[in-house]
């Protein structure tokens, strides 16, 4: 490609990704489609992908200093094409969406713009439009498991349709599920050494809170963000509770929930919210924290594989982290729609994820750093399947031990694996 405008070389190495088909599907019928998601998750790339098949498609890169200040100069005609045209960080332009908007309300062809961005652009302070109807948004995560390790990538489809009847074997180790979480999913952070990788994740935050959440919101103390953000990688797993952060980062209450907002914006955390089927008063209704990648959070918290192993390292929440984020990108292209929550009630009882479907059903995971599980690591599950009934289809303890383990009606022990080499 030459400049900042024409076409992106293919290469045949390129990892395909899960949302491939769905961006593909979307431009069949939307006339705008935007892939959003952390910077540095593959955007560029898997728009490669997309348009290596559309020889007429146009890319245009606002990262380029000229393409920058030509769209801002001329937002009109910077958005004329006939065929897709590819935008890529729109967020750093974004009243280029109201000449987009303009563009495909006198031609409402399908497949007019494919556009990116690194933060959520439906929060951007200058966002002049929304192009409601016209446009559809799909999350793009870094890789998953299945993607990097060439898996299935269906464990919630397979749940929901086999329930109970689930089974897999796995060869992997306590130490090899370490080992994936202390990597993480970001494209760069996987094809580097440890010691590489770590300068990877020092940039990675610093141009997070530098560039990307200054385009959202005007922060002048960035060294009290850059500290909170370590402090909540040492919570990640934990219930999320503004008024408890605030007194241990010293940071004012309502500053502090604008410091998550935004942080989730830019798609470093993200908050499972507390489920409660209307059953019960004992749940509580407190949100849960993850960090959206897992190796970004053993980055700050200082722990590496051997770290993580030992007695008092934090293996049991990163790993609780790693699953349950392996959940969420699968929610984004499994054929069963779902939506996530949490289940803690008053009693302490909990299960790290529900995922319920519109019609009702559940499934319930929780997840466990040990090779071998214990009664007491089924109290939340089987609290679940009493107060559903028949609404639960199972429950499963995903575990680092090599078998598929039964304990009665509705409740299997997985190998962790089992979540990106299942289908159904």
């Amino acid at each position: 490609m030459c400049g900042s405008v024409g076409r992106m070389s293919t290469p045949r190495d390129l990892i395909p990704r899960q949302a491939e088909h769905l961006v593909s599907d979307s431009l069949e019928d939307t006339r705008v489609v935007l892939i959003n998601g952390a910077r540095q998750a593959g955007k560029s790339t898997l728009t490669r992908l997309i348009t290596g098949s559309r020889p007429d498609a146009i890319i245009r890169l606002l990262d380029d200093r000229a393409t920058l200040q030509a769209a801002r100069d001329d937002p009109v005609g910077f958005v004329e094409h006939d065929a897709l045209m590819v935008i890529d960080e729109i967020q750093l332009v974004p009243e280029l969406l109201r000449s987009i908007k303009v563009a495909v309300d006198l031609d409402p062809t399908p497949g007019r713009f494919l556009l990116t961005g690194s933060s959520r652009i439906l929060a951007l302070r200058t966002l002049p439009d929304a192009l409601p109807g016209r446009m559809e948004v799909i999350e793009l995560w870094p890789f998953s498991q299945g993607e990097l390790h060439d898996g299935a990538d269906r464990f919630i489809d397979a749940a929901f349709a086999h329930g109970p009847a689930l089974k897999h074997t796995s060869a992997l180790r306590k130490r090899d599920y370490l080992e994936r979480a202390v990597v993480g999913g970001f494209p760069e952070a996987v094809r580097r050494n440890s010691r590489r990788r770590s300068a990877f994740f020092n940039s990675y935050l610093s141009t997070l809170i530098e560039r990307d959440v200054l385009e959202l919101a005007s922060i002048e103390r960035h060294g009290e963000l850059l500290k909170l953000v370590a402090l909540l990688a040492g919570r990640a797993g934990g219930l999320l509770v503004p008024g408890t952060l605030a007194g241990a980062s010293g940071i004012p209450r309502t500053t502090l929930v604008r410091y998550l907002e935004l942080l989730s914006s830019v798609f470093l955390i993200k908050t499972i919210p507390a489920w409660s089927s209307g059953l019960t008063q004992r749940a509580v209704a407190t949100g849960k924290l993850a960090f959206v990648d897992t190796g970004i959070a053993c980055h700050l918290i200082g722990q590496d594989a051997n770290r993580l192993a030992d007695p008092d390292g934090a293996a049991g929440p990163m790993l609780e982290n790693f699953a349950v984020m392996e959940l969420a990108r699968q929610l984004t292209w499994s054929e069963q729609q779902g939506r996530m929550y949490h289940y803690r009630t008053k009693d302490k009882l909990e299960v790290d994820a529900v995922i319920e479907t519109p019609d009702g059903r559940v499934i319930g995971v929780e997840v466990k750093a040990g090779a071998t599980v214990r009664t007491d690591d089924l109290a939340g599950l089987r609290n679940l399947a009493r107060l559903l009934g028949d609404r639960f289809v199972a429950g499963y303890v995903l575990y680092t031990g090599a078998q598929t383990l039964s304990f009665g009606d509705r409740i299997r022990a997985l190998p962790m694996e089992a979540l990106w080499h299942l289908a159904p």
